[in-house]
């Protein structure tokens, strides 16, 4: 089975079994774990940084952090994919509160090279992002993980619902108050 790949996997993925398999050792087990969360969990974690090179180092640290404690995690009630996303959520937060301490430093450039097509388009979609990023960052907690794991980590209402231990009707009123706060706190134009 752990020789299978995940886009076969994919909608009756035994997570147990992978899981399982991976603990023993089996490297096809890890690499079907790691093809199938890298994707939700970069998107998670890029939707919480400011840029993509820091969500690229930190989805590092989270599959190296996995990787080191994954002969101690357990069934005991909690699917895997939630324990891999609380150490998504652990590895944003410690990143963010180092950048603090430290400073964001930028390696500074004689010339800035234009390889975009559209300049004027990408910084408006950076502004957006930035502006939805920010109204986001105002939201309640449970509604903030509920559109982050939603849209930034592009997790379904069920996986979303098992990542926060919530019921899915929980994550639909979650979601929907969130929506419509956001509305508000985003300008239309």
């Amino acid at each position: 089975m752990a020789n299978q790949s995940v886009d076969t996997l994919a909608p009756e993925f035994d997570e147990r079994a992978v899981v399982t398999a991976a603990q023993r050792g089996e490297q096809q087990a890890l690499s079907d774990l790691y093809e199938y969360y890298f994707p939700k969990v970069y998107r998670y974690v890029n939707a919480r940084l400011a840029t993509s090179e820091d969500a690229e180092d930190v989805t590092t640290e989270v599959f190296l952090r996995i990787i080191d404690n994954l002969g101690s995690f357990s069934f005991r009630g909690l699917p895997f994919g939630a324990w891999v996303f609380r150490i998504a959520r652990n590895e944003v937060v410690s990143f963010v509160r180092r950048q603090k301490v430290r400073g964001v430093t930028a390696e500074l450039h004689e010339a800035i090279p234009d390889t975009s097509a559209d300049y004027a388009l990408e910084i408006e979609t950076q502004f957006t992002i930035a502006v939805v990023r920010e109204a986001t960052g105002k939201l309640p907690e449970a509604q903030r993980q509920v559109i982050t794991l939603r849209f930034g980590a592009g997790l379904t209402v069920a996986e979303t619902a098992r990542a926060l231990n919530k019921t899915e009707n929980n994550v639909k009123v979650l979601q929907h108050k969130a929506i419509a706060k956001l509305q508000t706190l985003v300008p239309r134009d």
